[in-house]
């Protein structure tokens, strides 16, 4: 993540380097090996994190080895760390076994990590957002919630929540959903797009250019309604216009690591909304997380996004919207099939537990 303004890029970016700011992380070619324990500062390697020790345990997440170290001085009863060896893993307790559980663990420790400082430049007191983010034992599968579930029986994909500035510290995939807004013909170059620019006084991204609409999703809230909350909160929309006229066309995916080196796997629901004639309406900002709403042309989005000024996600969807759309076609654009596929990947998650989880 960035706590910078954006600065242009003195050379035009290509569509294919801006999905790559985006997805920019693959699994060194060692990992599960001994090899990544040689150097415990070492900021490249990560351990898997599944829910406990038993063979076919999901793997949630992927932790860096400072994270794994802090783990070991956790009181006994809440974490299982062997010792290091090839194809080793970070679990929960035995005792730490359904998604309330696992839940109060990682707030009590989250919130003491902040408190003393740990890690202050993702969960230190600027950066703590006070919402819980869902984890799922398949990342791919079913957001179902039981967030009071005192039981793993009947195994439904809800594993448990967690704050969602500590979520890259434990490299989890996390959801948000992402709209594009605009008006005329979406495939006609004279199409114009609503681009927002973000408050200064974000805690992420401050000034960047975002998409029309854009959030996380917490944990419980299904995903079109966590639309129709960011339109409302976000555009000062009303409910009905986006009910009646977003249409969902659908994923993104990509593997991404901040400048702190953390992992942050994410999915993103797109949706597209055509402004009505009939009810036409301009996006205004609501509850200060928008500086501003633009009408931009096709030709001035696109300047902006090579320009870098973009939020990087926010231009991986664009891009998806300029392929769905017909602005971007494998006649005019070489790197085409590369950027189709990388806009839709799968964190190596076949990986994640290649060794442990047999």
């Amino acid at each position: 993540m960035s706590n910078d303004p954006p600065s242009p890029v003195s050379s035009p970016l290509s569509y294919l380097e801006l999905v790559e700011i985006c997805d920019n992380f693959r699994l060194p070619h060692n990992y599960g090996s001994t090899d990544v324990f040689q150097k415990p500062s070492d900021t490249d390697s990560f351990v898997p994190w599944t829910l406990s020790q038993s063979p076919g345990s999901p793997a949630v997440g992927l932790l860096r080895l400072d994270v794994v170290d802090l783990l070991r001085k956790e009181k006994s009863g809440t974490w299982v760390i062997p010792e290091p060896q090839a194809g080793y893993r970070v679990s929960f307790d035995t005792s730490v076994n359904t998604p309330r559980k696992r839940t109060a663990v990682l707030k009590q420790l989250c919130e003491r990590w902040r408190d003393t400082g740990a890690f202050p430049a993702s969960i230190g007191l600027r950066k703590w957002r006070n919402e819980m983010f869902p984890v799922y034992r398949n990342p791919f599968g079913v957001h179902d919630y039981y967030p009071e579930n005192d039981s793993d029986e009947g195994l439904g994909n809800y594993a448990f929540e967690m704050e969602r500035a500590a979520c890259a510290l434990f490299g989890v995939v996390t959801y948000g959903i992402h709209m594009t807004i605009y008006q005329g013909i979406a495939s006609s170059p004279q199409v114009k797009i609503w681009v927002p620019t973000r408050a200064k006084t974000k805690q992420t991204w401050p000034s960047w250019l975002d998409n029309s609409v854009a959030g996380g999703i917490p944990s419980g809230m299904p995903v079109f309604e966590s639309l129709v909350k960011e339109c409302e909160e976000e555009a000062s929309m009303q409910a009905d216009i986006v009910r009646n006229h977003a249409k969902p066309v659908g994923t993104i995916s990509y593997f991404f690591r901040n400048r702190m080196h953390f992992l942050q796997p994410e999915v993103e629901y797109t949706y597209d909304l055509e402004v009505p004639h009939d009810t036409p309406f301009q996006p205004r900002p609501s509850d200060g997380e928008v500086e501003s709403f633009d009408l931009l042309s096709l030709d001035e989005v696109k300047l902006k996004m090579r320009q870098g000024i973009f939020k990087p996600n926010c231009a991986a969807v664009l891009i998806d919207f300029f392929v769905r759309h017909g602005h971007l076609t494998p006649d005019d654009e070489p790197d085409y099939m590369e950027i189709v596929t990388r806009l839709h990947g799968r964190f190596e998650y076949e990986r994640w537990c290649q060794q442990v989880c047999i």
